[in-house]
């Protein structure tokens, strides 16, 4: 199938948007377009239907890791699913750069599907990273799941359909493209260990984490909750 043409991909960023709980509609999926000077402009934010949503998830201890795997998740990036860009054309990892990234550039003969170039103005650092596809440049912009496939793992997603789980690893909600060193930091974190640097992102960041954890029937460990909790009552 040929690609969606680049007014399809800022409706998939416009998904983003609207999945999120409690953040306006200015508060732009894209957040490369957010401000000048590299840092996204903060969102205007009701943390209230956030904080009702976090009440209604499960609060269980975190499940041992055994058996977990990337390909719990199937193949990375793959087209073959079910959430918003699914069989496109084009890869997963490509679908999010083009969404995140401005100033593009595609790769030749890939219809406008593979990024070559463009500038990532980073939600979570508050930064901006020229990316270049490349073996030794490329991993400058990876693409975070905003909840870690194995922390989905440990709170759930075993009891998730491969199919399902598959969704859960593509879903554009899950997903942002971020500082590649600043996600190898993350790892496999939760909000109760781990935040993102630009302070003015948590609240949205907390609120994608929620949204993904009731979309698909994940729990919050009780530390995680608490500190939800304490990042949302800061907005």
């Amino acid at each position: 199938m040929r690609p969606r043409p680049r007014t399809a991909l800022l409706a998939l960023g416009a998904v983003t948007v609207l999945g999120l709980t409690g953040c306006s509609a200015i508060a732009d999926a894209d957040p490369g377009t957010g401000s000048l000077g590299g840092a996204p402009a903060a969102p205007v934010f009701d943390p209230g239907p956030a904080l009702a949503k976090l009440d209604t998830l499960a609060v269980k201890g975190r499940a041992p890791k055994t058996g977990y795997t990337r390909e719990q998740f199937g193949p990375s990036w793959s087209d073959d699913n079910g959430v918003e860009g699914g069989h496109n054309g084009c890869d997963t990892r490509n679908d999010i750069l083009r969404r995140d990234l401005v100033d593009l550039t595609y790769k030749t003969s890939t219809r406008d599907c593979v990024v070559a170039t463009g500038t990532l103005h980073d939600a979570y650092t508050g930064t901006t990273i020229a990316f270049v596809r490349g073996q030794d440049t490329s991993t400058a912009v990876q693409i975070d799941h905003v909840v870690a496939l194995s922390d989905a793992w440990q709170k759930g997603a075993q009891q998730l359909s491969p199919e399902q789980r598959r969704d859960l690893a593509n879903d554009p909600r899950n997903l942002q493209a971020v500082d590649g060193p600043t996600n190898a930091q993350k790892s496999d974190s939760d909000a109760a260990s781990w935040l993102p640097p630009n302070k003015a992102y948590r609240c949205t960041y907390v609120a994608r984490q929620i949204d993904v954890k009731a979309l698909y029937r994940l729990w919050v460990t009780q530390a995680e909750k608490d500190a939800m909790s304490q990042v949302l009552h800061s907005c």
